[in-house]
């Protein structure tokens, strides 16, 4: 008895089986998205928290915007106004083919000290996309006129040229996708051009 109990094998506990891991192309956007938005906003956070003089650098900024990455390409006109120093609303309209998307966001700005003119800023807004017959929009294949509705965040610089009334602004926007086969598309990015008003 002893002799047959000591031959049975022992279980290895640190074996798993590779159909319990998750894999695929989501899986990759989501673990990378995440190690981008945590070293980003950990930067965000570190940097602002040694910011004294205030955010604010102009009061209204009107311009252009250029949403693109994993996907299409849109563009369009865009508004920026700050409500005080460090609070700030966004709207734009752009445009792709066959495609209209409406967004607003809210966005809190901090300076970058010893960079003059450069902020750091965290946001985030709903979207409304429109699509015109024959669109595919990501992965959702209607053939008809549809809208979705989605939840954009975003992190971002903006460098305002303190000796012209310009802005320039980058940022990484994710779309969380709420409708229409629900998705999240992490490899987004928004570009602006604006002209600052006082």
């Amino acid at each position: 008895m002893f002799s047959e109990a000591s031959t049975m094998s022992i279980p290895d506990d640190n074996f798993k089986k590779q159909t319990d891991l998750p894999t695929g192309r989501s899986f990759n956007n989501y673990i990378h998205m995440k190690k981008l938005a945590l070293s980003v906003f950990s930067i965000a956070l570190l940097v602002g928290s040694s910011a004294t003089v205030k955010a604010q650098s102009y009061r209204t900024a009107l311009g252009v915007g250029i949403d693109v990455g994993d996907g299409p390409t849109l563009g369009g006109p865009q508004i920026k106004h700050f409500f005080d120093n460090q609070n700030a609303g966004n709207a734009q309209v752009l445009f792709g083919d066959n495609v209209t998307l409406i967004g607003v966001d809210y966005s809190y700005n901090q300076p970058i000290r010893g960079a003059r003119g450069l902020s750091w800023y965290v946001g985030i807004g709903p979207q409304l996309t429109f699509l015109d017959n024959n669109s595919i929009w990501f992965d959702d294949k209607h053939r008809d006129n549809h809208t979705h509705v989605a939840i954009r965040p975003a992190v971002g610089l903006e460098f305002k040229i303190p000796s012209a009334p310009l802005a320039f602004h980058f940022d990484w926007k994710p779309w969380w996708n709420l409708t229409h086969n629900s998705s999240f598309e992490p490899s987004r990015f928004t570009l602006g051009f604006k002209f600052t008003l006082k």
